[in-house]
């Protein structure tokens, strides 16, 4: 006698099910749907996004997902682009939110908005925290939802505050401050070489204008305008802050000099070659668990007020995929957007949850009550800016990027560097004003 378990009876009974139907002439329908996915935050992150994409074809046994990892954001949005103008798109993938401009020059997305319906639907957009959701709007749509997003935060070794007399328990609340700070905490060896550096602020390519974004509206200006035909490089007080950053190396000799990499900065705060790095929260589960010292989570300083930038990937759906496969991928953005997987997503990964509701959850109450700094984030959101987007955004992103290096490894003054890149994005930007 063969004995079943309780599961092993259901499949059983589900594939008699499924058999009769078929005699009978009954075919299941079933909506496909490739899903392009970013691999760029790393292996571990690709079984979670199975385990979510297994949960709703659980729920959905007429949809079928196939989750492609397509590589990092920028191959990503290039498989998708070449996939649409073969005619092959996917039907939903997770992209930059600063590929918007790009995705709606290109034609090959379809607005959110057009497929909220229901009052239901309308209760979910309304439940994003708008900081997220005005990187997703423009020309009067919502074409993309927030997912995987994140802001920047300031990591602070509170060992190193304490060793120079500071009050570990108090951040830098403004860039004199943190000036302040980087110079008491910043030491020397016997040879007169810098052991630990005060502060680091990533310059490299693809980091640098996420960042300097944050300096520029902590000195209360914008780097461009919300319909991204417009940049605003040689305003002054975007200039300031860029001499700013320059002279925390060159005058108050508290940063490395040159470009500080985004990819080492982790490293360099856990081994104690800098005191206080700017990085993603993202890096807040890594950090917590490798720090060999008390640390401390702040939000960016402000000059005077204080201010962030928001960063990270939103679920978009393509214009030519079927209406049935946008029906079908609406449903799995909701899925994948709901309080619920949200607040998982957070606790796994370290990516800011962009609803209120995700933050209401048993999940994330256990989470921040285990990992308080978490709040950190959640706290500077509504101070936070979108990241620099604009038409044509991978060139007008470089020239920025190299605009900035030039000043950083002082081939140019802040000044003619953002006047040089303002006349070359005004000549791409022009046709789209």
């Amino acid at each position: 006698m063969i004995l079943l378990s309780k599961r092993n009876a259901l499949k059983l009974a589900a594939a008699g099910l499924s058999y009769l139907a078929l005699g009978a002439g009954i075919a299941l329908a079933q909506t496909k749907l490739d899903f392009y996915y970013p691999v760029q935050v790393g292996g571990p992150v690709t079984k979670i996004i199975d385990g979510y994409v297994q949960k709703f074809m659980a729920e959905n046994p007429d949809i079928v997902v196939a989750p492609i990892y397509a590589g990092n954001y920028n191959d990503t949005t290039t498989k998708a682009l070449t996939a649409a103008k073969a005619g092959t798109p996917p039907a939903v993938a997770v992209l930059l939110a600063t590929d918007v401009f790009t995705l709606i020059d290109e034609d090959v997305i379809e607005p959110i908005d057009d497929l909220v319906k229901t009052d239901d639907d309308k209760a979910w957009v309304k439940g994003f925290m708008p900081a997220f959701l005005k990187s997703a709007q423009t020309e009067g749509h919502l074409w993309s939802i927030p997912f995987q997003r994140s802001t920047a935060v300031m990591y602070y070794n509170k060992q190193a505050f304490k060793d120079a007399g500071l009050d570990p328990e108090k951040y830098p609340a403004t860039w004199e401050d943190m000036v302040a700070a980087g110079k008491a905490v910043t030491t020397k060896d016997s040879s007169g070489q810098v052991s630990r550096w005060g502060v680091g602020i990533a310059g490299n390519i693809g980091s640098a204008q996420w960042l300097f974004g944050a300096l520029v509206a902590e000195n209360g200006a914008k780097l461009v305008n919300d319909e991204g035909t417009e940049t605003y490089l040689t305003d002054p007080k975007v200039v300031e802050a860029l001499q700013f950053w320059v002279d925390l190396s060159k005058k108050d000799a508290i940063h490395p000099p040159g470009i500080f990499e985004w990819g080492t900065a982790p490293a360099d705060f856990l081994a104690g070659r800098v005191a206080m790095i700017w990085h993603t929260t993202g890096n807040l589960t890594n950090i917590r668990k490798n720090a060999t010292f008390d640390f401390g989570v702040a939000p960016f300083p402000g000059h005077p007020t204080p201010a962030s930038v928001l960063g990270g990937g939103n679920l978009y759906i393509f214009k030519d995929a079927s209406d049935e496969q946008k029906a079908a991928a609406f449903k799995l953005v909701k899925f994948l957007t709901s309080d619920e997987i949200l607040a998982d997503w957070a606790v796994q990964t370290g990516y800011v949850a962009p609803r209120d509701g995700s933050w209401a959850t048993d999940t994330m109450k256990k989470y921040v009550a285990e990992t308080p700094q978490a709040l950190v984030a959640l706290k500077q959101i509504p101070a936070s800016v979108p990241e620099f987007s604009t038409h044509e955004n991978a060139r007008t992103t470089k020239i920025l990027d190299d605009a900035l290096a030039a000043a950083l490894t002082g081939s140019k003054t802040p000044e003619a560097a953002m006047a040089d890149a303002q006349k070359e994005i005004d000549l791409i930007l022009k046709p789209y004003r």
